[in-house]
């Protein structure tokens, strides 16, 4: 069997890169940025862009998010699709997660980015020169 890799229409951007474990990544950031004492010193340590350039359009770093999702109920929808069922969940069916979010100002509106979208995204070069001695 031969895996084949979908064409996308002309013009579409390319997914967010699929990396192994980028779940468990950014699962330890979210821990480390949390309990981070200085969370502006935690983001350039992790090589968060405050600012870049995407597809010509200058993003600035305003906020980070931060929600955390608990799933306590189902909904089954009935057969036509007009009405659902609701049940709440048992315990052992409760599912928790963190959805982190990075928030940049495009100069017009709000962007926000996930951890996988910056994933692979290199910071400028510095211009700063390195004093050695």
């Amino acid at each position: 069997m031969q895996w084949q890799t979908p064409h996308q229409p002309e013009g579409a951007r390319p997914a967010a890169v699929q990396e192994p474990d980028l779940d468990k990544v950014e699962a330890a950031f979210v821990d480390g940025f949390i309990a981070a004492p200085d969370p502006t010193s935690f983001l350039r340590l992790a090589r968060i862009p405050f600012e870049m350039t995407v597809d010509g359009t200058s993003l600035k770093l305003l906020r980070v998010e931060i929600d955390a999702l608990t799933d306590v109920g189902s909904l089954t929808p009935h057969l036509g699709g007009g009405t659902f069922r609701y049940d709440p969940l048992p315990s052992n069916f409760i599912s928790r997660r963190r959805r982190l979010r990075f928030i940049y100002f495009d100069g017009a509106a709000l962007r926000p980015l996930s951890y996988a979208d910056l994933y692979g995204i290199q910071p400028p070069a510095s211009t700063e020169a390195t004093a050695v001695g």
